[in-house]
């Protein structure tokens, strides 16, 4: 019997999502000592977690024997505070993605159709499949996304657009008056989920109060995350902002229980920490200039980033990540996302930014530069 001819033909055509390595896997394939290998690889924080939030583990920890809030009511609290939003336009969730598949889930089906840009963030055209909707894929505009491409692109029956901004895994950033512009002419019956992952690594000037747009535009969904500049990425813990119809039917799907009272607690505790967000912000942008200067010093050629990556081409993305891997630095090859020739890394603190471009010196120079 093959069992997999028993899940639905959409199903079986989706292709899984491809998680950075662990170290501990590496350490096993390749036999080097964990302590000797550096993970640049999932756009993690490289200072680690915030002592506040460490802190309101600990204590959380004594209740672990209990089931967490479902309702996720401190944190919302929390959440509304900070951004001057009411508690039932927020939806918490295992991370933005939880967020992402929930909406999907509410608002898809077989029938109706999905847009979405082309190296986009592997989950939308996952969460789309998943559901047995159609999904649009926009050529990239640069490597980032076409919104006009985006607008031509919404058929009838299109029910959600996926935008993230800044994207993943190229980087690249959508000025906010054109995405505004974008947002006037999608026509109100199309949900916008605009992926906010990455938008606390925005310099300021290029910043913008997507929360106020909420009011003016009933059908934005944004998402966001407390696994990058936050440092919470074991947690998996995100949340959404969005008018309280949509919060209702995206509640409708979502998981009793989806976030863990440890993963709540230090949430709450991340949310005030502006010190640790600061130093987070403050490392990325002297790590980028730093790996930026050495790319460029190596005659490679990168895509832009407004995150807290970067995306480079060197030629054979796959046989350079293989090469980095033996020596035990993890990087992101990204040909599934139709990339073949680049690979990703996240800034790290600056001796694992120095470790990375000595070995990708050395790697380039086994493989054949590009």
């Amino acid at each position: 019997m093959n069992y997999t001819e028993l899940a639905p033909a959409y199903v079986r055509a989706i292709a899984p999502y491809l998680p950075g390595k662990p170290i501990s896997e590496v350490a096993r394939e390749l036999g080097l000592k964990e302590s000797e290998i550096i993970k640049l690889a999932s756009n993690e924080n490289p200072l680690g977690t915030g002592e506040k939030a460490k802190a309101a583990m600990r204590k959380a920890i004594e209740e672990a024997h209990l089931y967490p809030d479902g309702a996720g009511f401190e944190l919302k609290q929390a959440i509304a505070k900070k951004f001057g939003v009411a508690m039932d336009g927020i939806v918490i969730g295992n991370g933005s993605n939880d967020l992402l598949d929930y909406i999907a889930m509410a608002f898809l089906a077989p029938g109706v159709s999905a847009v979405y840009g082309q190296h986009c963030f592997a989950v939308y055209p996952i969460t789309t499949l998943a559901r047995g909707a159609t999904g649009i894929e926009v050529p990239a505009k640069a490597y980032g996304s076409d919104l006009d491409g985006m607008l031509k692109a919404i058929r009838p029956d299109t029910r959600l657009v996926f935008v993230a901004n800044p994207n993943n895994p190229t980087g690249a950033f959508s000025p906010y008056d054109e995405l505004r512009a974008f947002l006037k002419k999608v026509p109100e019956n199309v949900i916008v989920v605009l992926d906010e992952a990455y938008n606390d690594f925005l310099p300021q000037e290029l910043r913008a109060d997507t929360v106020a747009w909420l009011k003016e535009f009933p059908n934005l969904v944004l998402t966001r995350t407390f696994c990058k500049i936050y440092g919470l990425a074991g947690l998996r813990v995100g949340y959404m902002l969005a008018g309280p119809q949509i919060c209702d039917m995206v509640n409708r799907v979502r998981a009793p229980f989806n976030v863990n009272s440890i993963a709540q607690a230090a949430a709450i505790a991340a949310l005030g920490d502006e010190e640790f967000v600061a130093r987070g912000y403050a490392n990325n942008r002297a790590g980028m200039a730093q790996i930026e200067a050495g790319i460029k010093a190596l005659g490679l050629s990168f895509i832009p980033s407004f995150a807290n990556f970067i995306t480079m081409d060197v030629g054979n993305g796959p046989v350079v990540f293989q090469a980095l891997l033996k020596r035990g630095v993890i990087v992101r090859p990204i040909a599934n996302y139709g990339l073949p020739r680049h690979v990703r890394v996240t800034i790290g603190l600056p001796e694992e930014n120095a470790r990375f471009l000595a070995a990708l010196k050395e790697a380039l120079a086994e493989v054949g530069e590009p």
